[in-house]
């Protein structure tokens, strides 16, 4: 049996998760087994190829993640997900969560949505393809740091843009864009 009171707490105490914002999120395989994806050279039809940059070549099971990301920005009017990239052992994504565009409700305030909170969705996503794929293949939790400034989104954008070269370059630290 798992005692949960010793397992570290990783999100931050005082922060509501459903709040206004930009979030990076780090999902990793069960053992990081690389059920996901593989890092290949470039098909020569490939722009990158010219710049000598790997390829990330999804396999079925990261075939059904990448549907089930892309939905996301579909399912949940508070949510979006502008760029993520799907590794061999791990997704890396910006989630975003904000109000909707249009305010339906001619600006009153409106409830919460019980669906506007990184970790419902994140743990949908989970569910969703663990259901799909037939059986689980996600670590326990998930890392998430939220995005503090336009800097900050800039650089966590290209550290996803460059994981696959990084990963290629056997540079495994999950922060290095820090």
């Amino acid at each position: 049996m798992i005692d949960r009171s010793s397992r570290k707490k990783i999100r931050l105490e005082n922060r509501d998760y459903s709040m206004n914002g930009a979030y990076f999120i780090t999902i990793c395989t069960k053992d990081r087994f690389p059920y996901l994806s593989e890092i290949i050279d470039a098909p020569e039809n490939v722009g990158a190829a010219a710049l000598g940059r790997p390829w990330v070549r999804l396999t079925e099971i990261g075939g059904i993640v990448d549907k089930n990301i892309l939905l996301i920005n579909e399912k949940y009017e508070f949510a979006s997900v502008p760029k993520y990239i799907i590794m061999p052992d791990h997704i890396h994504m910006i989630l975003n969560i904000s109000e909707p565009q249009n305010d339906e409700h001619g600006g009153r305030p409106r409830a919460a949505s019980p669906t506007k909170n990184v970790s419902l969705i994140v743990n949908a996503l989970k569910t969703i393809s663990t259901k799909q794929i037939g059986f689980s293949i996600w670590q326990r939790s998930y890392y998430d740091h939220i995005i503090r400034g336009e800097g900050e989104f800039a650089e966590i954008w290209r550290y996803i843009e460059n994981n696959p070269e990084n990963h290629a370059n056997n540079i495994f630290n999950q922060n290095l864009w820090r």
